[in-house]
């Protein structure tokens, strides 16, 4: 079966990208307003752009309203954030800051969720992530400002913490980060079987 894309609508493109480009990475972003509230919200549109120099790339997906998420307004006013990795254990917690609420409410409060200080920047880290990105804003690319259009985000990666027993000289144990990669609609995969093979 094969879709041409000119003829579909918005949700039935959405689907297609959505369910097949699986299973990816989640970015659970932690950013903070002007006014002083502490915003958390996952982004599976997530990826690294560039290694020299560090840089992280999430896309934010225009929502019906046109309006941009909490989580984009804090970084133009800010200018920082932190990229949580989200393992089984946090799995829940992060599902419920999918949820939209007030701006003037945190998602840490409503998902009970522990807060770190960061080193580099003011937005809080999530205590319990294993893999922590504290970062700046480098660039705001728009793509589209339609429903389901986007806005790729760029990052500098200012500091990065790692869980002390995920790491060695080798690097960052990728058998025991536990992550957890989103699939389309409501699913998600685990990385409990994990398989290595020498490159040719």
């Amino acid at each position: 079966m094969n879709f041409d894309m000119s003829e579909l609508a918005v949700q039935e493109k959405y689907r297609l990208l959505n369910g097949g480009v699986t299973p990816r990475p989640i970015a659970w972003i932690s950013t903070r307003s002007k006014a002083g509230v502490d915003n958390l919200a996952p982004y599976s549109f997530f990826t690294v752009a560039s290694c020299n120099p560090p840089v992280l790339l999430y896309t934010q997906v225009t929502q019906r309203n046109g309006i941009d998420k909490d989580t984009l307004q804090n970084l133009r006013e800010t200018g920082e954030c932190v990229v949580n990795i989200v393992n089984s254990t946090l799995l829940e917690k992060m599902n419920i800051t999918s949820t939209s609420i007030a701006i003037d409410e945190s998602e840490f409060d409503l998902a009970k969720v522990k807060q770190s200080t960061s080193c580099k920047v003011d937005a809080f880290s999530v205590a319990e992530s294993p893999i922590r990105y504290e970062c700046t804003l480098r660039k705001v690319i728009s793509i589209g400002d339609l429903p389901a259009g986007g806005s790729i985000i760029l990052l500098d990666v200012k500091s990065v913490y790692v869980r002390d027993d995920l790491y060695s000289d080798e690097g960052i144990n990728q058998a025991l980060i536990d992550s957890v990669g989103k699939m389309g609609g409501d699913g998600y995969s685990h990385t409990s079987h994990y398989v290595s093979l020498n490159r040719p």
